[in-house]
């Protein structure tokens, strides 16, 4: 799935973008918590979050992660929107809960991570 497919597919607005429209994204993800994003995220992937604050750019940016969707059609603060603009983020805003959102991008073909499975209390 490309970007603009992701966009139509959740019904998006593009709020920064800095990647071309038809690159391919490998996978997608989700969370709140950016230290799940840290742990099990994975270079290239989407990120879909309900969290509007500078913090899910710079932890998007040190896991390799440039496309982050905004869900619950929350409007970031500006700080948020310049620092994913300065970053090289594509930042995109969809009305779609979390769970409708990443729904409706497997079924349309993106996958996910898979299973995680936890082996002494560690990823």
């Amino acid at each position: 799935m490309n970007i603009r497919e992701m966009i139509d597919v959740l019904q998006g607005k593009v709020l920064v973008q800095n990647h071309d429209p038809n690159e391919e994204l490998p996978l997608g993800g989700a969370a709140d918590l950016m230290s799940d994003v840290l742990a099990f995220g994975s270079e290239g992937m989407a990120l879909l979050t309900g969290l509007t604050n500078p913090q899910v750019v710079r932890t998007a940016e040190m896991a390799g992660i440039n496309v982050i969707v905004i869900v619950r059609d929350k409007t970031p603060p500006p700080e948020t929107v310049e620092l994913a603009r300065d970053s090289g983020m594509t930042l995109i805003r969809t009305g779609y809960t979390m769970y409708e959102a990443c729904g409706r991008l497997y079924k349309a073909g993106l996958p996910g991570l898979g299973l995680v499975k936890m082996v002494n209390d560690s990823w």
